[in-house]
């Protein structure tokens, strides 16, 4: 199997930075757009409980995060697709439209079905933002400038993991949950005027060939993915007819989608990146990382709200600590990258952090000190912050220049279907825990799909006891699975290639497919 090393010939040219006025702007016009899309899903999480109180039970919790991280995996790829043929600005322009359509549905929404619709486009707009935005980056920067910078803005990202919830726990307290989709329509606006005005436009008119039925057939494959994971064993039983059918289209749709990339004349994702060992490595550890991250994000505001009774800003201020170690890391790894030109070992110490949290999670429950809260969730940002800017910059170094954006969304896409599935993974075993733990302490009208915790707090306080443990049991074994991916992530670290941090390789042969 060919390296990074073989799949590129490095003749290397130097790359010009842009003039420092220039330089800023593009960094405040890329960091909103990108605080743009992150927000965009972070700022449910504290809301979740109080939403599904209002439109549908707890059991479904996770498909409102799910719906979103979907529609931003198989929107990714295409709108870094999209941005390589067409152009980073009008990508974005279009991308910011779709979103806040779907913060516009999602708004008046008046039962679960509407509201998880509008998750869907909602999440379309908001993975063309992610990956698009980063791109930029790279098309601006030389690489050990880039890395630096790819660092600053995966900590925007990761202030929006705490800035989103605490947005979101303060507008369900004070006006209503339908809120939390129109305080993103503002910023939405300002980052359209930003990037209208300081992004230029592609003014080379070259041909192009979509490749639709790649396109389709990828998102399909992808879809099917988070469907079995949130249906088969659940709503569905693995023998029964829609989870049959969901396992025998995984398969026909990865066929097809590597016949049709084999044909197509500008593949959505060629095929010969997957040859590349970093780009194989990072994209495999971004999967891992974007499980137990997501999963962390949507199920502690909710453990906190419903076990330790802590309101919906409280339980997004404790994120911040989650955010603390995630920026503090990010930025330190940049600097890192920048000043050494190296990078292999920092995803290894940080997985190996995440695991650690990951482990000290599972001992959470009832009786738990608040102050051991802000420790574990620091633990856990440590674990992710360096995975995030490393995985895009050894992607980056190590693909031809031509695939920047296909690359980088193929960064963001993988961590995002981490996300999808790990939540949907996730929400499964809750639904299961509940069935088990907590269901049989409930009155006998009650169903687990029903059960919110405005009904726990209803029960007389010796079944709260009970039932309150029940759900810490039920929780228990999302962080232990967690702490069992981090682990992996670590090992698959360890197959990163360390490639210079030079100029950015101007000619590079495209990978043999």
């Amino acid at each position: 199997m060919p390296d990074s090393k073989t799949a590129s010939s490095p003749a290397l040219i130097d790359m010009q930075s842009p003039d420092p006025r220039t330089l800023r702007v593009i960094l405040i016009t890329v960091a909103t757009t990108l605080f743009l899309g992150s927000t965009g899903n972070t700022i449910v999480s504290t809301a979740v409980p109080k939403i599904v109180s209002d439109l549908g039970g707890l059991a479904y919790v996770s498909w409102v995060m799910t719906s979103y991280l979907l529609a931003s995996t198989v929107g990714a790829p295409i709108a870094g697709k999209l941005g390589d043929m067409y152009g980073r600005k009008i990508v974005l322009q279009v991308a910011i439209g779709i979103f806040l359509t779907g913060g516009l549905i999602c708004g008046v929404a008046g039962n679960l079905v509407v509201l998880i619709a509008g998750r869907l486009v909602q999440g379309l707009g908001g993975g063309a933002l992610i990956v698009v935005a980063m791109t930029v980056i790279a098309d601006v920067l030389p690489p050990r400038e880039s890395a630096r910078a790819q660092a600053s803005l995966s900590s925007v990202f990761g202030i929006s993991t705490v800035l989103g919830p605490l947005i979101g726990g303060f507008l369900v307290q004070t006006v209503s949950w339908h809120w939390i989709f129109f305080v993103n329509f503002p910023i939405g606006v300002l980052a359209f005027v930003i990037l209208t005005r300081t992004l230029p436009s592609r003014t080379e008119k070259v041909p192009h060939k979509m490749d639709y039925m790649g396109s389709i057939l990828l998102m399909v494959l992808l879809s099917t993915l988070v469907l079995i994971a949130n249906l088969a064993g659940t709503i569905y039983a693995w023998t029964s007819l829609p989870t049959l059918f969901l396992l025998l289209l995984i398969p026909m749709a990865l066929v097809g989608f590597i016949s049709a990339e084999r044909r197509a004349a500008e593949p959505v994702m060629p095929l010969g990146l997957f040859r590349i060992r970093n780009f194989q490595a990072a994209n495999c550890v971004g999967f891992m990382v974007g499980m137990a991250m997501f999963g962390t994000i949507a199920f502690m505001p909710m453990f906190l709200q419903v076990v330790k009774h802590v309101d919906p800003i409280r339980s997004g201020l404790y994120m911040v600590a989650m955010m603390a170690g995630l920026f503090g890391t990010s930025v330190g790894s940049g600097r890192v990258m920048r000043t050494t030109g190296r990078y292999k070992i920092l995803p290894t110490v940080s997985t190996a952090v995440l695991c650690l949290a990951m482990l000290l999670l599972t001992t959470i429950g009832p009786d738990t000190p608040m102050w051991l809260f802000p420790i574990y969730l620091f633990l856990v940002g440590v674990g992710i912050g360096p995975t995030m800017a490393v995985g895009v910059v050894s992607i980056q170094t190590s693909i031809p220049r031509a695939h920047l954006g296909v690359g980088t969304a193929s960064a963001n896409m993988f961590r995002l279907i981490g996300g999808s599935i790990g939540t949907s993974v996730f929400g499964a075993i809750f639904a299961m825990g509940l069935g088990r733990h907590v269901q049989p302490l409930m009155p006998a009208s009650s169903e687990s799909r029903g059960l919110t915790s405005t009904m726990v707090d209803r029960l007389e306080p010796a079944a709260q006891v009970e039932v309150l443990q029940g759900f810490t049991d039920a929780l228990t074994p999302i962080f232990f699975v967690g702490a069992v991916v981090a682990a992996v992530a670590c090992l698959i670290s360890t197959r990163l290639q360390e490639l210079p941090l030079g100029p950015r390789t101007g000619s590079q042969a495209e990978p043999a497919e």
